[in-house]
């Protein structure tokens, strides 16, 4: 009789239907939302719980106008310490309930400051009527003059903290930053060879062309090198080479200046105690101070090249008489004026460029800001520097 073996098997359980738990969404919401709240005792208000315009929804209803009813009292003492959050929505509720203006007696942490910061500074117009009021005219040029002298003071401060860096540097000589400095001429001046030729060279084919114009009318086209060479040399090369110096060399200075600020390292060198002053500020200066004058050489000679190509085209003035005849046009007088000039503008253009970079805050509009004005007032400087070396040198190197 064959044997049968008979295997037992576990019958197969059913699966128990899903039921979704129940979450009491309002009671956890509540559990992580404080709503906003204050109170008032012995003349001490202290302010509690989520400050944003989540808690402002889900607080009371009659929560500003007790605030405003809480306001009235001038000597009681405001305590924002115990805020847990606070965004532009709760500070602007409280800065309408002061009056748009902070207590006299506030206490705040030092992250709820930069939240008021901009409506001390009058930087949000007033909600009551939807525009900014406006602001009288005298006011607007005594805050004008004000911020100019507060640019004028920070500049001369700083100049007068390089000539100590120099000095110090004078009786230490190996803690000059050669590696900086060097670094820093390569960057503003071998790289920029090639933007200052090609406006150089252009500039000098529009002036020779020009000029041709008139002076062939009158029979003086051997005059083409006088014009060209008092004009280039004198002034159109050193003041060129500035612009676009200042609008190359001194914008990448003050926004390398704003990241560093933007990404803490200015603290961290403070920190560590190495000076701004003799590590950043000192090597751009001498830099810009030795480079500009070697671009407004090479800006000249690549424009009169232009110009005597032009010169040739025109006029039929032969390369070799050009050359031949530009010195004795052009006195050498000319061409040191041209290289003071330029030493002058390359101390400006870092001053200002460091200046502005100093003043970036550690965010990104302030960045763009500074840059801005970094340029714009770079290249109003340089040519009023140079409208000042035409009048006190209006009658050198002129025969």
């Amino acid at each position: 009789m064959r044997s049968m073996i008979v295997q037992y098997r576990r019958p197969k359980k059913r699966p128990r239907p899903f039921r979704p738990r129940k979450v009491n969404m309002t009671d956890s919401a509540s559990q992580m939302l404080a709503p906003p709240e204050f109170a008032v005792a012995r003349g001490r208000a202290a302010v509690r719980g989520h400050w944003n315009l989540r808690g402002l929804m889900a607080g009371a209803p009659d929560l500003r106008e007790r605030l405003r009813n809480t306001a009235r009292e001038r000597d009681l003492e405001w305590d924002l310490r115990e805020v847990t959050l606070l965004d532009s929505a709760g500070a602007f509720v409280l800065w309408q309930a002061w009056g748009e203006r902070l207590p006299e007696r506030v206490l705040l942490r030092p992250e709820q400051q930069s939240a008021f910061r901009r409506w001390q500074a009058g930087g949000i117009p007033s909600m009551r009527d939807g525009q900014r009021p406006p602001v009288p005219m005298r006011r607007r040029i005594i805050a004008a003059l004000a911020g100019l002298g507060d640019h004028l003071l920070a500049i001369l401060a700083l100049l007068g903290q390089l000539i100590l860096d120099l000095l110090h540097l004078a009786r230490h000589p190996g803690e000059i930053p050669w590696r900086e400095i060097s670094s820093t001429i390569h960057e503003t001046g071998g790289r920029a060879l090639g933007i200052t030729a090609l406006v150089g060279f252009l500039i000098g084919v529009v002036v020779s062309y020009l000029s041709s114009l008139q002076l062939r009318t009158f029979g003086a086209q051997v005059y083409i090198v006088n014009i060209l060479g008092m004009s280039i040399i004198r002034e159109l090369g050193p003041l060129l080479a500035a612009i676009l110096v200042a609008g190359r060399s001194g914008s990448s200075m003050t926004a390398r200046i704003g990241v560093m600020r933007v990404t803490q390292e200015l603290d961290a060198l403070a920190a560590m105690g190495i000076s701004q002053s003799l590590r950043l500020i000192l090597p751009k200066v001498i830099a810009l101070v030795v480079a500009l004058p070697l671009l407004v050489v090479w800006t000249d000679v690549v424009a009169l090249a232009g110009g005597a190509v032009s010169a040739h085209l025109e006029l039929e003035i032969g390369y070799h008489q050009f050359f031949q005849k530009l010195p004795a046009a052009v006195p050498v007088t000319n061409f040191a004026i041209g290289l003071g000039k330029a030493a002058v503008f390359g101390l400006f253009v870092a001053l200002i460029a460091c200046h502005y970079g100093l003043r970036i805050e550690p965010n990104t509009e302030s960045l763009g800001n500074e840059t801005t004005n970094s340029v714009v007032v770079s290249i109003t400087l340089v040519i009023l520097i140079d409208a000042v070396f035409a009048i006190l040198f209006r009658g050198v190197g002129i025969r």
